[in-house]
């Protein structure tokens, strides 16, 4: 269903936290035009934890609005509550988003059952598309290959976004997996070699700031050109590694925000990207060509 480079879209924000609505709209109708394959809109990147309710359902709603079909537009509604989580994904359904990314419950530590349980609910409460999504480093909680197994054979479970960066997880998923179900990278650094495994793609950080390039390496690496696929990822390899010197989404907004694409705006408990990596990460900016 879902396959190249989507990229997990910041969500834009003035000095006073207040979400930028016109540089939202300036941000999607850019990632339009430079051939990024989707947004995740309100994801992890989109500080989907420092949005209230309202606001993260009306960032979606936006996104969708925005787009106007020209690219889809996948509404992140995780929670580590089955209740909110059904709540969000309405919101989405209401929307019109093309699909939902559904992150494991993090903080409280499911069960493997737990995890398969909550995730059948959103599905048999909300008749959308839902792709799962598995980010153990920030959940502290690991949706093995066997459960995804299990959840693929859920209608409406459509594909899970992996972000362990574990390349044998590509094997063991698609062995498990039922149908038609699309495995996507979450690990910029990993993803090349990913989607030459099978993969159908990366939900993507890097792609905020170089998406035309990560367009092109999700295409070469798709059609099988391992070639061109890494003489692309060269030059984006080390924005994948330092996009990560403090916790996303604090350098990636830097970075637009150094290419005149968002204002200096973030909220706490985020704090602006430190000085000391400034020059780090701009070198980095122009060996890809964004800056």
């Amino acid at each position: 269903m879902f396959q190249g480079s989507i990229v997990a879209l910041v969500t834009p924000m003035s000095a006073d936290g207040s979400v930028d609505q016109q540089s939202l709209r300036s941000l999607v109708d850019w990632h339009a035009e430079q051939g990024s394959d989707g947004i995740v809109a309100v994801g992890t990147t989109g500080e989907s934890s420092t949005l209230d309710e309202a606001e993260h359902c009306e960032v979606i709603r936006l996104t969708i609005e925005f787009a106007a079909g020209r690219i889809p537009v996948i509404a992140g509604t995780g929670a580590n509550s089955t209740t909110e989580a059904i709540r969000l994904t309405r919101c989405a359904l209401d929307a019109g988003a093309d699909a939902c990314l559904l992150v494991t419950p993090y903080y409280n530590k499911p069960t493997q059952e737990g995890l398969y349980q909550h995730h059948r609910a959103v599905a048999e409460a909300v008749d959308i598309p839902q792709l799962l999504y598995n980010v153990p480093g920030r959940t502290a909680c690991d949706m093995l290959p066997e459960t995804v197994g299990r959840l693929s054979r859920i209608a409406n479970i459509v594909g899970v976004k992996e972000a362990t960066g574990d390349l044998q997880r590509v094997a063991q998923i698609r062995a498990l997996a039922e149908g038609e179900f699309d495995i996507i990278s979450g690990d910029d650094a990993t993803a090349r070699e990913f989607v030459l495994r099978g993969g159908q793609g990366v939900i993507s950080v890097t792609a905020n700031v170089a998406p035309a390039a990560m367009h092109a390496l999700m295409a070469a690496a798709l059609s099988g050109d391992r070639d061109k696929a890494a003489a692309i990822d060269s030059r984006l390899s080390c924005l994948h590694q330092e996009l990560f010197l403090e916790a996303n989404p604090i350098p990636v907004k830097w970075a637009l925000a150094e290419m005149g694409r968002i204002p200096a705006g973030i909220r706490l408990p985020l704090t602006w990207f430190s000085e000391p990596f400034h020059d780090t990460l701009r070198n980095c900016m122009r060996q890809a060509g964004t800056l």
